[in-house]
């Protein structure tokens, strides 16, 4: 089991394991060179070794990315995933059927049954109108004209060309013309979608549109998706997880989070300088521990120590199950001290700057601007996650640590000092608490 980009667990949609796939007249030599320890460069003279020695997983409902230049073997590989190319060693398997060497005939049901193939240059039946076109899938499967006409419809509205299902693919623009190919993989109904350098023939402003429109449907409609680019920042956009190639070895399989601040090689490290880290990484990534945070029911007391002990103005107040219920500050709760007062609930203030954890840091800029305290990271039940300081967002920005050991990053500082706090719970405690505040039981 893995986790998909909802975050549930998901069965396994794609394995590929040992995958090996050379080209020239003697294809199975090439390859137990490599596995005995030659390089590519040294299997040169035989033929081409396009995909060495590749394994991994795709989750069912997951966006998984290979990412390569040129030459790297990335579409080789898409197409050993749905048999279109047999690997000279090495299994795929689909929806737990292996396909690897199967008849034709199980293979073409498999596809018609789990794997539809959007590609680069549309690939659409010229002489077809826009819905005949993304019915074709349904037509293949022997789905009846009215059930397939009323299902390619409903995915042609779907992905924004309403009103065009009587046009000719050459009456449409090179985005509408990729909108329809995506509207036939989705019609065809199967379990995962190939789309190998899908929209890397649009204009950049369109090509834009259809990976945010990709993202969309994918969670509305939970494909596995594997997408095939050499576009870095369009690999980080739409992958859950990207593996990186390089002359047909996989570098790297991670997040996107993964890949940029920990890669796994030079080579990797190098084709990731230029990301813009703020559009990539997200608020779960890079936040702290929550240090000042206090119970709800804890009191007055013990906020005040806990913003004195960590020198900071201001606390987290939790309830159960840490759900975010506000923020303190120590001034407030020093009044509190020294009135006697035991309900911390009537000085905690609800403004308090709060982010999802898949929250990009480009998102967080105007938060942290406007926050004296850090921007509190909270799930979709409240609960307090972490918390992201203006310096370490700052720090995530240019790769480097905001935090040295087991010093934490603690805003905003005191504003009162612990002397003073000190010498104000001393004079309010009872005996008990005096004790505990001297400099033999200091908590």
């Amino acid at each position: 089991m893995t986790e998909t980009r909802t975050g549930t667990a998901s069965t396994i949609a794609v394995e590929a394991k040992d995958l090996y796939k050379a080209f020239g007249r003697r294809p199975k030599e090439i390859v137990r060179k490599l596995k005995d320890g030659a390089s590519r460069d040294e299997v040169a003279s035989q033929g081409t070794a396009a995909v060495i020695d590749a394994s991994f997983q795709v989750a069912s409902g997951e966006i998984f990315v290979v990412m390569g230049l040129s030459g790297s073997g990335k579409s080789t590989l898409i197409r050993m995933l749905n048999g279109l190319l047999p690997p000279t060693s090495g299994t795929v398997s689909i929806m737990g059927t292996p396909i690897s060497g199967i008849p034709a005939k199980e293979l073409r049901e498999v596809r018609k049954r789990n794997v539809s193939m959007v590609f680069q240059h549309f690939a659409l039946l010229p002489h077809r109108t826009v819905l005949d076109n993304a019915a074709y899938g349904l037509e293949v499967q022997g789905v009846g004209l009215a059930e397939r006409r009323e299902r390619a419809l409903a995915i042609i509205a779907r992905v924004g060309l309403a009103g065009w299902e009587d046009k000719l693919p050459s009456e449409l623009s090179g985005g509408m013309q990729q909108r329809v190919g995506l509207a036939r993989a989705l019609a065809s109904d199967t379990d995962i979608l190939l789309m190998d350098e899908a929209f890397s023939a649009l204009d950049p402003l369109i090509r834009r549109e259809m990976q945010e429109q990709l993202v969309e449907l994918q969670a509305e409609l939970g494909k596995t998706i594997i997408f095939i680019t050499h576009d870095l920042n369009e690999a980080m956009f739409l992958g859950d997880r990207i593996a990186v190639m390089r002359d047909g070895r996989i570098m790297q399989v991670g997040t996107p989070d993964d890949i940029l601040t920990d890669p796994a090689n030079d080579y990797v490290a190098q084709f990731v300088q230029d990301v813009d880290r703020a559009r990539v990484l997200t608020a779960a990534g890079v936040m702290e521990p929550a240090k000042a945070v206090v119970s709800a029911s804890a009191g007055p007391r013990a906020a005040l120590r806990v913003m004195r002990d960590l020198q900071t103005s201001a606390a987290f107040v939790v309830g159960n199950g840490r759900t975010l219920v506000g923020v303190v500050r120590d001034n407030d709760v020093m009044k509190q001290v020294k009135r006697g007062e035991a309900d911390l609930m009537s000085v905690v203030v609800n403004d308090v700057a709060t982010t999802n954890p898949e929250a990009h840091l480009s998102d967080l800029f105007e938060l942290s601007v406007e926050s004296a305290l850090p921007v509190a990271v909270v799930d979709d039940r409240q609960r307090l996650l972490g918390v992201i300081p203006r310096i370490t967002l700052l720090a995530a920005l240019g790769n480097v640590s905001a935090v040295t050991g087991e010093m934490a990053v603690i805003e905003p500082p005191s504003t009162i000092p612990v002397d003073v706090i000190t010498q104000t719970l001393l004079a309010t405690a009872d005996a008990e608490e005096a004790f505990a505040t001297t400099e033999g039981g200091t908590r």
